[in-house]
């Protein structure tokens, strides 16, 4: 069909399903799946049988070390990036060099090598980079951006921001690849490089110093001998885990199943191991202080073990405050619990909104009001709609600017990589003291910067 751009697919796990599920589907009409790389051929075999099922041809399967080699024989113009953050880097900058541009699951990277190498590329090459940064173009979060930027609170001084993640979503992160901080750079950067993202973007502004503490007081062998846990399923799809709530059983959840515990003859990987292993490396409590350019600073906070998740955000400025409360389950009861093979929460209500979610602002001698969020159909309240929409169809003028190129990926996971410093130093790290590439200083940014370099759709900032 004339007017497709040609797609291909690196790292072929859950997260690519919702872009298999994109491009076959809503955006069909100008995109077309057509190669996928992966080296498990398991799971490579169930995007392609869900292309076909969408009435798409079943796209070509290569190794990722015949990356170059697929972009050339397939005619790629575009690869989307949804492999482990330790390989982000490498497939972003080999498939600019080979000609096409990117789009690249959060985070961008783990580490500044990997920052400075895919900044010299996308200058050298002059190819589009776009960082899928889906929480900006939720409506709360939107709304949230909205507020601040009206100036209704003034200059602002300081942000408390505190996530937390449940005892289902937290602890999956010491089930997989994530628990060693080699491969995600660990909680700061694989999912904290979102709530920075958002912090930077809702103020306009960038990190300068960061100031980390943190450890590993729930999870891994240590914490369970100390409190009495006693012996431990080697992982939880074996029998002897049954009941035991740290454990996930692969085999109940067909989509797992499927996806993971069928494949792992082609190539060992293991979904579910117990989070009380030893040898984990990430943190599962961490604490920051940061501060920005324009003068403010923020106290940041994550838990991976709580008995509910979401987060609280209240941001002070020169002529009052305001709050932003989001609970996105209330509790980790029965009939409560994740779908953790779905790209988005259940259990939230049909239309896949939070429990709760509200903002408040309240102007120095004045009374508190709530300022309405008005949230659209399907997941993170209508985002992901937007998003796509972006991603496939082209941005349009967006005054809150929501599309995020590689420069507000370094930015946000320079936070991360100068918070891991912090956490091995003791220090204060700069971020103007890391090598990444790139200054942090943010651009002139207007509309016309939302093209790519090679006139197809995708946002990037321009310098």
């Amino acid at each position: 069909m004339a007017g497709q751009q040609r797609y291909a697919i690196v790292g072929s796990g859950m997260r690519a399903r919702m872009y298999v599920a994109a491009i076959t589907g809503t955006h069909s009409d100008v995109a077309s799946l057509v190669a996928i790389a992966d080296p498990n051929e398991g799971r490579y075999r169930l995007h392609a049988a869900a292309a076909v099922a969408a009435g798409a041809p079943a796209p070509a399967p290569y190794p990722p070390d015949d990356l170059e080699k697929m972009i050339a024989e397939q005619s790629v113009e575009r690869v989307i990036v949804t492999a482990p953050d330790w390989a982000h880097a490498d497939y972003v900058v080999r498939s600019l060099e080979a000609g096409a541009d990117v789009v690249v699951e959060k985070p961008l990277t783990v580490d500044e090598a990997g920052c400075a190498a895919i900044v010299e590329a996308s200058r050298r090459t002059g190819r589009s980079v776009v960082v899928t940064f889906n929480y900006r173009y939720s409506p709360r979060n939107s709304a949230f951006k909205e507020l601040l930027a009206s100036g209704a609170i003034g200059s602002i001084t300081s942000v408390h921001f505190e996530w937390l993640l449940d005892t289902h979503h937290g602890a999956d992160y010491f089930r997989r690849w994530h628990r060693e901080k080699a491969n995600s750079g660990g909680l700061l950067v694989h999912k904290a490089s979102h709530h920075f993202d958002l912090v930077n973007w809702w103020l306009d502004d960038m990190p300068t110093r960061v100031f980390a503490s943190g450890g590993l007081r729930f999870y891994g062998r240590d914490n369970a001998e100390r409190r009495g846990l006693g012996a431990r399923p080697s992982r939880g799809s074996v029998d002897e885990a049954a009941g035991d709530p740290f454990s996930l059983d692969l085999r109940a959840e067909p989509s797992l199943k499927a996806m993971y515990y069928d494949n792992e003859h082609f190539d060992g990987y293991l979904r579910d191991r117990d989070v009380f292993d030893p040898g984990i490396t990430i943190e599962d409590n961490l604490s920051l202080v940061v501060d920005y350019a324009g003068g403010s600073s923020m106290s940041y906070s994550l838990n991976a073990h709580s008995p509910w998740e979401g987060y609280n955000v209240a941001v002070n400025g020169t002529e009052g405050r305001a709050e932003l409360r989001v609970v996105e389950r209330g509790s980790t009861k029965d009939g409560d619990a994740i779908d953790i093979s779905a790209s988005v929460h259940r259990g939230h209500g049909d239309d896949l909104r939070p429990v709760t979610e509200q903002i408040i602002v309240q102007r120095h001698w004045e009374s508190a009001r709530e300022v309405a969020i008005i949230g659209g159909e399907g997941a993170h309240g209508g985002g992901d709609v937007r998003m796509f929409h972006d991603l496939f169809v082209g941005p349009s003028e967006d005054p809150l600017g929501r599309p995020a190129g590689y420069l507000d990926g370094v930015r946000a996971v320079a936070v991360g990589i100068a918070g891991n410093q912090s956490l091995v130093s003791g220090q204060a790290v700069r971020t103007d003291e890391l090598r990444l590439g790139a200054p942090l200083r943010r651009p002139p940014f207007t509309p016309a910067g939302l093209s790519s370099p090679t006139g197809g759709p995708g946002p990037t900032r321009t310098e």
